[in-house]
């Protein structure tokens, strides 16, 4: 019987780990699994426990660590960025006025909703700005100094 009770420990740590993706749970897991061979080799409880215990431990100790070097990086320098990671960074113009509560600018011929990063900044239509970050579906933006005085220049 406790052999199943390690088990179903085990797969439950594991599918918990799937939701959070941290690599902490799986390792738990891992060691519940191992004191599940201990207990079906006949060991007594306080055994699996110090099993249990160790290999969660070396587990979290070792492998995570070594796994989570070897993960591959969410954008490599050869890949284009694309979705929300190609919009950071763009330039964009303010078509409503933006403020730290609301707004309105174009990306890439694209309509976003916007608010301003620095909630002391006031932008108005026409102006540049650059995308600092995008929360949901609002693009948190920041008055573009070098685009502005580069729009200026040109005017002269």
């Amino acid at each position: 019987m406790e052999p199943l009770l390690w088990i179903v420990l085990g797969v439950v740590l594991a599918v918990a780990e799937i939701f959070t993706t941290t690599l902490f749970l799986i390792m738990l897991g891992i060691g519940a699994f191992a004191a599940a061979g201990a207990a079906a080799l006949g060991a007594p409880v306080p055994v699996q426990a110090v099993v249990f215990a160790v290999v969660s431990a070396l587990t979290l100790l070792f492998a995570r660590p070594a796994i989570q070097r070897h993960r591959r990086p969410a954008l490599t320098a050869e890949e284009q960025a694309f979705g929300v990671q190609a919009i950071v960074g763009s330039t964009a113009v303010v078509l409503e006025r933006v403020d730290a509560e609301r707004g309105v600018v174009k990306i890439d011929g694209e309509i976003w909703t916007a608010r301003s990063y620095d909630a002391s900044q006031v932008l108005a239509p026409g102006e540049r700005v650059r995308v600092v970050e995008v929360r949901g579906v609002t693009a948190l933006v920041w008055r573009d100094e070098f685009a502005t005085s580069e729009r200026r220049d040109t005017e002269r």
